[in-house]
């Protein structure tokens, strides 16, 4: 059976003829990841900070998010060189325009 490792403070008060009740917090476990990205990767790049103020704004005036606009060049992109076009153009559930 696995035992809950010691608190550390704790440990250090005790060993230091500390006198103060120290309250004992539960530990809140939150899962790994957001159940929205379950069966997805994140996919980084790094560009000039022009390059993504001009997303922003091409997303306003599109009145769609930036996740969408890059869904759409993706596929664009993929077409281009004969792939299916796998990017999902719907966004993720907890994201507002």
């Amino acid at each position: 059976m696995a035992h809950a490792k010691p608190d550390l403070n704790t440990l250090l008060a005790d060993a230091g003829g500390s006198t103060r009740k120290r309250q004992v917090r539960p530990v809140e476990h939150k899962p790994a990841s957001q159940p929205s990205r379950e069966g997805t990767a994140p996919i980084t790049a790094h560009f000039p900070k022009e390059v993504r103020n001009q997303l922003k704004i091409l997303a306003v005036e599109q009145d769609q998010t930036m996740h969408g606009l890059i869904a759409e060049a993706l596929n664009d992109l993929f077409a281009k060189y004969g792939k299916p076009e796998l990017a999902p153009a719907t966004e993720p559930r907890n994201v507002q325009k």
